[in-house]
């Protein structure tokens, strides 16, 4: 029996923060005709996403098919062994990523790419890019290109500015959707018929859920992702393409934040900085660093100016001088035993990686195993858990540095690194956050009608989408290729998965610019303090 052949290339387009459950309801009830269709003509199924599932994680995960400990990013900041961060950049990427194997590629709004590499395609940065007054793309002449068709186009949007006009921040959010939009056309249009990859994400959905959680609004925020869909359908059918559609992770309600760190000083593990010497004196006269910068703001210097015009290493001495409760700057590590940074990465303090480490390693398996029973007891008024533990060891075996363990919330609940005074809050502004579960749909030449995909995880994109188009995979990838995908007529189906060898990504440089704008927005997430 002849076997035909695999198609020559692929399409992945993320929709960020998508859970499965919303595609699987609404596309059985018609409100995603687009959907529908994937799941009907193609493979479709739930995706596992990393742990912590959060987008600096699993993007790369999507995109080179090996966890963490491999590609190198455990979060948007670095913890160095000072106690200091700085945020992680595409430099960071320590494993090639698809658009690294497959040329020409085309690259858009993609999550931890900036600065943009020149690749032999196009590529445009998105959520860590500073500003547009960066160099976002690859050429560089595409910038003026796109601006030249969105004048006022924006990296991202303002989120605390929109916490009592959710309205508004409905219109933002749409009219950012509108303008990725426009740059994934105009990249199609530079891409031609001469591509083997093209690789975007739409960031939208994550951002809309975590401030609306409304089943009426995010349907309808979810019929525009439908028209997106369908126009990708279209472009991958004329070129002959496996389209994969992904996302990142699922979501989900919040209904109370759990503050981690809190209970690692209230059993002991974790001291506040005292406030003694100038400190002590500030505090003494109600001065903190909101108070400090808020003053600042009201005579026209921002934050942002401060960070910009000065050493982030003088900012980061003075800011430990002002009392606050910054999970960084108001620790004090010459007497805490572990701390939480990042999204859930839970930290022992020990004398090997930290320099003012206070446990000796042979320690350390004892106090992950007290820690873990620690916030395994934490649960509500019904004694159900509101912490997920994970063992970083077990998480990231190839990785001495990586975390000690990762603290989630679990079900509804959400996990927060700010040191504060009580255990748990109010979620405030926010309405939802992440899940584990998001999604996978595959479409194609290659690809079998109707199939349901079971197990998936972000790690099997990568493999399954190389040996699809028939490209050998990365001896390190720590995904597998997912053979329930394929059409059983294709070669893909029956051939055995070809290996390569691979190198550490040649991504080698630093990244001097100022991320303050980076740092706010994200704040306005919840990602960071």
């Amino acid at each position: 029996m002849s076997r035909s052949s695999p198609a020559e290339r692929a399409f992945v387009l993320g929709f960020d923060g998508v859970p499965w459950r919303l595609i699987e309801q609404w596309s059985e009830e018609g409100e995603l005709p687009n959907f529908a269709r994937m799941r009907e003509d193609g493979a479709s199924g739930t995706l596992e996403s990393t742990q912590p599932a959060t987008t600096p994680l699993a993007w790369p995960s999507i995109a080179t098919g090996v966890w963490p400990d491999k590609h190198g990013l455990y979060g948007f900041q670095n913890l160095s062994s000072g106690y200091s961060h700085e945020m992680y950049t595409s430099y960071d990427m320590q494993q090639p990523a698809l658009w690294d194997l497959l040329s020409p590629a085309h690259v858009g709004n993609v999550p931890m790419t900036y600065p943009p590499q020149e690749i032999d395609g196009s590529m445009v940065t998105g959520m860590m890019t500073p500003s547009t007054d960066k160099e976002y793309t690859h050429p560089p002449e595409l910038k003026a290109d796109i601006e030249s068709q969105i004048p006022d186009y924006t990296i991202s949007l303002d989120y605390p500015e929109y916490a009592d006009r959710l309205e508004e921040f409905e219109v933002a959010v749409n009219d950012m959707l509108e303008n990725r939009k426009t740059v994934m056309n105009l990249q199609m249009d530079e891409a031609g018929d001469d591509w083997r990859l093209f690789f975007f994400v739409f960031t939208a959905p994550d951002r809309f859920q975590h401030l609306i959680w409304d089943m009426d609004r995010l349907l309808a925020h979810y019929k525009k992702l439908d028209e997106i869909l369908g126009e990708v359908m279209d472009y991958t059918e004329e070129h002959d393409a496996d389209l994969y559609v992904t996302s990142d992770h699922g979501f989900g309600p919040i209904e109370e934040l759990v503050y981690v760190n809190h209970i690692l000083e209230e059993e002991g593990y974790l001291f506040r900085e005292e406030d003694d010497g100038t400190r002590g004196a500030l505090a003494s006269l109600g001065i903190s660093r909101d108070r400090i910068t808020d003053a600042l703001e009201r005579v026209g210097i921002s934050e942002e100016l401060i960070v910009s015009t000065l050493p982030r290493s003088l900012v980061d001495s003075v800011a430990e001088q002002i009392p606050g409760d910054h999970a960084l700057y108001d620790v004090d590590y010459e007497r805490t035993a572990a701390f939480v940074h990042g999204a859930g990465c839970l930290y022992i303090n020990d004398t090997e990686r930290f320099d003012s480490g206070v446990v000796e390693p042979r320690q350390v398996p004892a106090l992950k195993a007290e820690l873990t029973d620690l916030f395994e007891s934490v649960t509500n008024d019904e004694g159900e858990p509101m912490l997920n533990v994970l063992d970083g060891d077990e998480l990231f075996p190839t990785d001495d540095g990586s975390p000690d363990l990762i603290v989630n919330g679990h079900d509804v609940y959400e996990a927060r690194n700010a040191i504060t005074d009580e255990a748990t809050g109010p979620t405030g502004t926010y309405a939802a956050s992440h899940r584990k579960e998001g999604i996978v749909l595959c479409r194609g030449p290659s690809i079998e009608a109707g199939a349901t995909l079971r197990g998936a995880r972000v790690v099997d994109i990568a493999p399954t989408l190389l040996h699809g188009i028939g490209e050998p995979v990365p001896k390190n990838a720590d995904g597998r290729v997912l053979f329930d995908a394929f059409d059983t007529e294709t070669e893909p189906a029956s051939t055995k998965v070809e290996r390569t060898g691979v190198s550490q990504s040649d991504t080698d440089g630093s990244v001097e610019d100022d991320f303050t704008d980076v740092e706010d927005r994200l704040k306005g997430l919840g990602y960071m303090e």
